[in-house]
């Protein structure tokens, strides 16, 4: 996992401590709210990343005011955005984080179990 934390830091400018928490936050949401067995796939492939979500799933997760108001309107991808901006994260950021570890995740999973994972969360192939 410490290529991709600092691949991420790296190429998005996050420090390395704030890259790994958000990494492990992300892939936690996308093991909530993905199809089970693509995500599952996912995440068993990458190096590292069933650690990072055992660490960090949750993380955050309790929602302030706009949390709440995200949450009444569909939560999903905003909700994670929002809390991804509590730990002081940009929106410029959140999306360079997601793009890199998707195509870290492809690079051990492969396009179609990404690809899976993807289309079945609401909203996030905007963001990637």
């Amino acid at each position: 996992m410490s290529e991709l934390v600092t691949r991420v830091s790296d190429n998005v400018g996050i420090e390395p401590d704030k890259a790994e928490k958000a990494i492990g936050m992300m892939l936690g949401f996308l093991q909530r709210e993905a199809d089970a067995g693509p995500v599952a796939r996912m995440i068993e492939a990458v190096p590292g990343a069933p650690d990072l979500v055992a660490r960090f799933n949750g993380e955050g997760a309790k929602p302030g005011l706009l949390g709440k108001v995200i949450g009444a309107v569909g939560g999903g991808v905003m909700a994670l955005g929002q809390q991804l901006m509590g730990q002081g994260l940009s929106m410029g950021e959140i999306t360079g984080l997601a793009k890199e570890t998707l195509a870290y995740a492809r690079e051990h999973a492969g396009d179609e179990t990404v690809d899976a994972v993807i289309n079945s969360v609401p909203g996030l192939r905007q963001f990637v």
